[in-house]
């Protein structure tokens, strides 16, 4: 019987000898493959990928921090993006490298490099925002409630070299399981082998996104994926165990597929509801503001629910004394208002309905 007190060295590599994609698994792979379909369409409609890459990122870095104890929220982490001052509590400052890490993850594939443990070493690096190395000494995972030890990784450089080299030929050699079960299982993997001496959670989790960019699964990575993880946490850290003590599989890709489901319904829902919104503020700026660009305008205003005049001068729509005024009529009409953060030199203004939109739990 395995000692959790004990490195695992005996780690067994991918693909497992059983047989993992029952009825129930490919069943599952479908709703998953629909789910993410649809959300990858979606994508489309909104007038740029910014909109994607500094919004829902930013609630994955969130949900994906808190999984580790990590707390800040959404409305600190998009201020933090927009102000990035020095004084912002560390929390927050580690939930925004998330969404750097992630950024970065995405730059090393649209590269061409290639998904493999440099990947992961330069996202980790990010994350935890100081060059990281393989681990080199044993650590133990412990049930915080209890403080006693329920797992302990592999040990030895060439132990862990000779795993990490499995998990990428596992990712990336042509396989005739499909790409959502692979993900599942090389989640599990990456996690078991636990290459890193802080990180590994978050690490793997931006990981799961990569690989369904990788795989031309979604075109962004903007899955809210940590939004059911941390739900359902009990179930998730089950489930891992489950497949390192009993090599039982089946419950972990069925979680895994069901999260995929789950989130990428409600990722859609969510980018439904901002188009929404893009389409009305659109509507309300041609009707009341002359000699504006209003694509634009829009995209200042949905890049991330805080902006600056120096936003509207960048974008290249007016100069300071122009943008200044364009603000006081967005104001005006109800589409930003004045951050309580504002500074006489420095002001920033708010997308409050935005914010609003980004933040709501439940989406109808």
């Amino acid at each position: 019987m395995l000692d959790p007190n004990e490195p695992y060295n005996e780690l067994p590599g991918l693909p497992p000898v059983q047989e993992v994609e029952t009825n129930a698994v490919l069943k599952s792979v479908i709703e998953a493959r629909i789910a993410l379909n649809e959300l990858n369409l979606i994508c489309n409609i909104l007038p740029s990928k910014a909109v994607l890459l500094n919004t829902i990122p930013i609630l994955e870095a969130k949900e994906s921090s808190e999984v580790e104890a990590i707390i800040t929220t959404t409305d600190e982490l998009f201020k933090f993006d927009t102000q990035r001052p020095n004084e912002y509590d560390t929390e927050t400052k580690e939930a925004y490298r998330y969404c750097m890490a992630l950024k970065q993850g995405l730059q090393v594939l649209e590269s061409g490099r290639p998904f493999n443990f440099n990947l992961a070493k330069s996202v980790a690096s990010t994350l935890l925002g100081t060059d990281v190395a393989l681990r080199n000494h044993s650590v133990s995972l412990t049930n915080p409630a209890t403080n006693t030890c329920y797992y302990t990784p592999p040990l030895d450089e060439s132990v862990l070299l000779e795993k990490l080299k499995n998990w990428e030929n596992f990712i990336n050699e042509p396989s005739d399981l499909d790409p959502l079960v692979r993900l599942a299982m090389s989640h599990y993997q990456f996690e078991a082998i636990h290459p890193f001496s802080d990180g590994n959670g978050r690490t793997g989790r931006i990981l799961n996104l990569l690989f369904l960019v990788k795989e031309g699964i979604l075109s962004y990575p903007i899955l809210y994926l940590s939004r059911y993880i941390l739900q359902n946490r009990s179930q998730y850290y089950t489930c891992l165990k489950n497949v390192t003590f009993e090599q039982h599989w089946a419950p972990m890709i069925l979680f895994m597929l069901k999260a995929l489901t789950i989130t990428a319904h409600w990722t859609t829902e969510k980018i439904k509801n901002i188009q929404y919104l893009i389409d009305v503020t659109k509507k309300l700026i041609q009707q009341n503001m002359d000699r504006i660009d209003v694509e634009k305008t829009i995209e200042v205003l949905f890049t991330q629910p805080y902006c600056k005049i120096k936003n509207f001068v960048d974008a290249g729509i007016a100069h300071r004394q122009t943008a200044s005024k364009y603000i006081d009529k967005l104001i005006a009409l109800g589409i930003l208002q004045e951050s309580n953060l504002s500074k006489k030199t420095d002001k920033l203004y708010v997308n409050k309905k935005f914010l609003d939109v980004l933040n709501k739990e439940q989406i109808s």
